[in-house]
Formats: structure tokens, sequence, C-alpha cells
């Protein structure tokens, strides 16, 4: 898997609320409270972006129920991994940025 992936914020958070199977507006939900409202995701914006996730292998849809109209997607181990790198990635920004600024404390 390419180790140099970084994703965009909102990837990062359609990612983070497919931790557990979830559908479409359960997912714009779960990023928007999650990001503070800083991520907020249009229906068009979010189902392109589970498509191209899908296509990647990073998540799948589960089977539909003939009685429902709600499609839900959970996260494959490949989502998973490249969600933890991405935190890792975080982290290492996060740590790097709190070192060379800590001379302003």
């Amino acid at each position: 898997m390419n180790e140099n992936i970084v994703l965009t914020e909102s990837t990062y958070y359609i990612l983070l609320s497919l931790y557990r199977p979830q559908h479409g507006y359960g997912i714009m939900q779960q990023a928007d409270q999650l990001s503070d409202g800083r991520v907020r995701l249009a229906a068009g914006t979010l189902y392109g972006a589970l498509n191209a996730l899908c296509e990647k292998g990073w998540i799948v849809p589960l089977p539909v129920d003939k009685e429902s109209r709600k499609k839900e997607y959970k996260l494959t181990e490949k989502g998973l991994q490249v969600l933890k790198n991405e935190l890792e990635r975080l982290r290492q920004l996060v740590k790097n940025g709190e070192e060379i600024l800590k001379e302003e404390r």
C-alpha cells in the first residue's frame, strides 16, 4: 500500500464515520459533528466520494434491504489501514509543530 497517501479532511471524516457501518445521512451528520461543523458534506459530494472510496477498495456497500432505500457502507481492512496511516501522519505533523513552536510558550 502506498504509504504517502494524504487524505482530504472530508475523506478522513468519511472514513472515520464508517468505523461502524452507516448510511449516507449518518455519515454527513457524524462528519459535521466530529469536525465541529468544518466538514459539511452535500449529498452529491458525499455520494461521489463514496463511489470513489468503493473503487479504491477502502469501503464496501452492505447488502441492501428490499424494504429500505438507505444504502449502508462499511470500512474495509484496507480502508482501516489508510485511516490509521493518516492518523499517524497527523500525529507527526502536530508533534513537529509543537516542537518548533514550543519556544513561543
